[in-house]
């Protein structure tokens, strides 16, 4: 652990506040946070060419990251998610023993993942901009691009951090909310409106259903908002006594999404930064190309200032979200019509690492995407209920110490998770597969704010409602408020 103690002293922190923060005092703090996240979302890197960012096929990154290409925020979360998963995963293997009930060893391994969400900041910053994902209005402004986008993700880091410890919810979660409502209320203000003006202007007897269709983006968008509404009020309640006291009794709720769309954040966190990653395959040559090309084929894309590079094949591509230009969306192609007609008749390259290509039907693509994306959410759904203490294992020991007990069984930790054990991993794995099914249709079907974007706010508003509902409880109520931070 010496090694931890070196790198924690090293890590600056962020002091929890010396006594409980009220509700009006936590707000204040979420305001000024979020306007010092919007004044970076909204100010463009020096040296950034904004004109020619390719705004459709980085939709989808900037919605997981919460961020937005060309600006400071160009990072935006996503070093922070990556370091998580990073460390969670080699916590869960058992390459590094930590107990994180332990506050002392919680907090070595936050300032760990910390330094972690650091180096993948300035790893991340390089790669964005030296790959053309920013593409710069001179080339020679490449280390001071680096430099901003690198110091506004750290800030973005320790944003986050003082949101967790001051604000009403994490900043990951709040920053997420806040660029999706900035794309749906922009995406429809400066595109989807237009479109149907335009089609009304055309005239003609199919102007009006033209003008429908166009709006055909945000329909989907409420549809994938609905859904998700009454998913979360899906939930399982096993009936509870208190042991010390006959008559008194609960419920446990088991809600449909107990892992909520953590899930399909890390899982598209995944795809997207391997999309990102592995775009130093663009330039392979000799006889690793075929193999290169196999795993990932990108295109290289003029500029003006230099190259961008787009996924457009490969292994890689199957199972990403990507399409090319102008596939990426239906709106600025003529609407479903021929975005439908490319998923169904289009094909991408595969390279065989032996030589000569072949093509891989597009609706394939959307297959294959969508079961990778099932995969990973259950297998992160799986692994999440472990590392934060929602296991039937956990849940059983915390019902125990508080005197909770399932009547009509003995009051022992080990029948209590068996019962739970009946119940969390079969919802877990269902409430992941559903996640990733209406992620991928929200994605797939183009609807505005990347439609995952609109399952993720939803998400997060009922968790900041939770989280909201439980603050004011434990405000009028101070005794149980130390009883649960203790």
């Amino acid at each position: 652990m010496g090694l931890m103690d070196t790198i924690g002293n090293l890590i600056p922190q962020i002091k929890k506040p010396a006594k409980p923060l009220s509700f009006k005092d936590k707000l204040k703090w979420t305001a000024a946070i979020m306007i010092i996240y919007f004044a970076m979302f909204s100010t463009p890197a020096l040296g950034v060419n904004i004109t020619i960012l390719k705004q459709p096929v980085l939709q989808l990154i900037n919605i997981i990251f919460a961020a937005r290409t060309g600006t400071l925020i160009t990072v935006g979360i996503g070093p922070i998610v990556l370091s998580s998963i990073v460390l969670q995963l080699i916590q869960g293997t058992g390459l590094i023993k930590i107990d994180l009930n332990d506050p002392q060893q919680k907090g070595k391994f936050q300032s760990i993942q910390k330094m972690a969400a650091i180096a993948i900041a300035i790893i991340e910053s390089i790669i964005f901009t030296s790959t053309g994902y920013v593409p710069l209005a001179n080339p020679s402004f490449f280390g001071i691009v680096v430099l901003q986008l690198t110091i506004s993700a750290i800030i973005v880091i320790f944003l986050d951090e003082t949101m967790v410890k001051y604000g009403l919810t994490s900043g990951i979660n709040l920053f997420i909310a806040g660029g999706v409502a900035y794309s749906i209320i922009g995406g429809t203000v400066n595109i989807l409106v237009p479109e149907a003006m335009a089609a009304l202007a055309a005239g003609g007897a199919g102007a009006l259903p033209a003008a429908i269709e166009a709006f055909g983006p945000l329909f989907f968008a409420i549809i994938v908002m609905l859904i998700s509404i009454y998913a979360y009020d899906m939930k399982v309640e096993l009936p509870l006594a208190f042991s010390q006291l006959r008559g008194i009794g609960g419920r446990l709720p088991i809600p449909f999404l107990y892992v909520s769309v953590l899930p399909v954040i890390l899982a598209t966190s995944l795809i997207i930064s391997m999309t990102v990653w592995f775009s130093f395959l663009a330039g392979a040559g000799g006889s690793f190309a075929n193999v290169a090309h196999f795993i990932a084929f990108y295109q290289k894309q003029s500029t003006g200032t230099g190259t961008s590079t787009t996924l457009v094949g490969g292994l890689l591509y199957l199972i990403s979200p990507n399409f090319p230009l102008p596939y990426s969306a239906p709106y600025g192609i003529g609407g479903y019509g021929p975005y439908v007609s490319y998923l169904l008749t289009a094909s991408s390259p595969l390279y065989m690492p032996w030589g000569g290509i072949t093509y891989i039907p597009e609706w394939v693509h959307i297959i294959t995407y969508t079961l990778m994306l099932v995969v990973l959410c259950v297998i992160f759904g799986t692994f999440w209920i472990e590392m934060t203490g929602q296991s039937p294992k956990h849940v059983s020991e915390q019902l125990q110490s508080v005197g909770w007990q399932i009547p009509g069984f003995r009051r022992d930790p080990r029948v209590i998770e068996s019962v739970l054990n009946k119940y969390i991993p079969t919802i877990t794995v269902l409430g992941s597969i559903f996640v990733a099914l209406l992620a991928a249709m929200a994605t797939l079907s183009g609807a505005i704010g990347s439609g995952m974007g609109v399952l993720l706010t939803v998400g997060i508003m009922y968790m900041l409602y939770q989280q909201l509902d439980r603050d004011r409880m434990l405000e009028g109520i101070p005794a149980l408020d130390n009883f649960l931070s203790n």
